[in-house]
């Protein structure tokens, strides 16, 4: 049977200083409320503060286990080490070891340099190189502390060390985005998406990381100057696919059709039976376009303007004359009226 006696002569032969971020074996000797004395071996002993050991009610004199510098002088001159910062060590180095080439992974850079970003994984150092983190270098310093994916590109298990690719990663992620967006695209689909950038004449727009259009015409029935008025970049909106040109990338979007239309409103006000008032405002072949007062517009068709069949609608009505008509049919969805004259 092993002997798991601890020996201080042994941890003396193995360690002759310390470091903070120092990883080893050792055993409590006292347990307090406030926290454990922990023999690490040499002259010193440690503190292992409760709050520094997730399952430290449940600790005992003589358990061992492997604790963490993290300082080398507290205000009693002890050691000071975590328990919980050594279990989460032992856990990446773990995870670490089952990586392999393209598998990916989150970490956080601890720093960053002229060559780029550095971070560890337990036992493992994660370098990301400058032409693999697409992010600019007056940025690069923003990074630390953040959280990131990355693909593997090179490890070397015997030196612990792991080169990464963030740009990789994220150009995997805009293929794969891509190729689901142009597979679920169709006309008339409602999509969510985010203002990129603003033009005089439109603005592009982010859908799922592909860049849509948004022309002027197309954000509001009203008048507007400059997409501004209604839009803002950075801001999400709701649109309606309206054009699709698969061959050439190209999808055309609609913030307007998702509004109700000035003319559906009009024609939504009237009610079929009523007699209201309006002006002829264009001649056709087979009747007349009139528009009402409330800007609802419809077709007067010739047979509903006189029941004389020899007779042309010019010969009933002229352009810009005030007439008044019966609404005899409405079509909210298509936005169709047919009136009869009134005479």
């Amino acid at each position: 049977m092993k002997d798991n006696k601890f020996s201080l002569d042994e941890v003396e032969k193995t360690f002759a200083f310390y470091k903070k971020g120092q990883m080893f074996d050792g055993v409590v000797v006292i347990k307090r409320p406030e926290g454990a004395i922990f023999n690490i071996g040499g002259k010193n002993d440690a503190f292992l503060p409760a709050e520094e050991a997730s399952n430290y009610k449940d600790l005992l004199i003589g358990d061992r286990f492997k604790v963490v510098i993290t300082k080398l002088k507290n205000d009693d001159g002890l050691i000071e080490v975590s328990k919980d910062l050594a279990d989460e060590t032992i856990l990446q180095t773990q995870n670490a070891n089952k990586l392999k080439l393209g598998s990916k992974f989150s970490f956080v850079p601890s720093s960053a340099n002229n060559d780029g970003l550095i971070s560890k994984m337990g036992d493992y150092d994660i370098f990301v190189p400058n032409e693999e983190s697409s992010i600019k270098f007056y940025d690069k310093r923003k990074c630390v502390g953040k959280q990131f994916e990355a693909i593997v590109t090179d490890i070397n298990k015997d030196n612990k060390k792991i080169i990464a690719s963030i740009k990789l990663l994220e150009e995997q992620i805009k293929k794969t985005n891509e190729e689901l967006f142009w597979n679920s695209i169709f006309i008339n689909k409602i999509v969510k998406g985010t203002i990129k950038k603003i033009l005089p004449y439109g603005a592009f727009v982010d859908v799922g990381g592909v860049d849509c259009f948004l022309h002027i015409s197309n954000i509001s029935y009203k008048h507007i100057s400059s997409p501004e008025e209604i839009i803002k970049t950075g801001e999400s909106y709701n649109f309606k696919v309206i054009e699709v040109d698969r061959e050439n990338k190209k999808v055309a979007l609609s913030l307007k059709a998702l509004q109700e239309s000035p003319k559906l409103t009009a024609i939504k006000q009237l009610k079929i039976g009523n007699v209201y008032e309006g002006v002829v405002v264009k001649i056709l072949k087979f009747g007349a376009i009139i528009k009402l007062e409330n800007g609802a517009s419809g077709l007067l068709h010739i047979k509903n303007a006189t029941e004389q069949n020899n007779k042309q609608i010019y010969e009933i009505v002229k352009l810009d004359q005030q007439v008044k008509v019966e609404v005899m049919e409405k079509d909210e969805e298509n936005e169709k009226v047919s009136f009869k004259l009134i005479n």
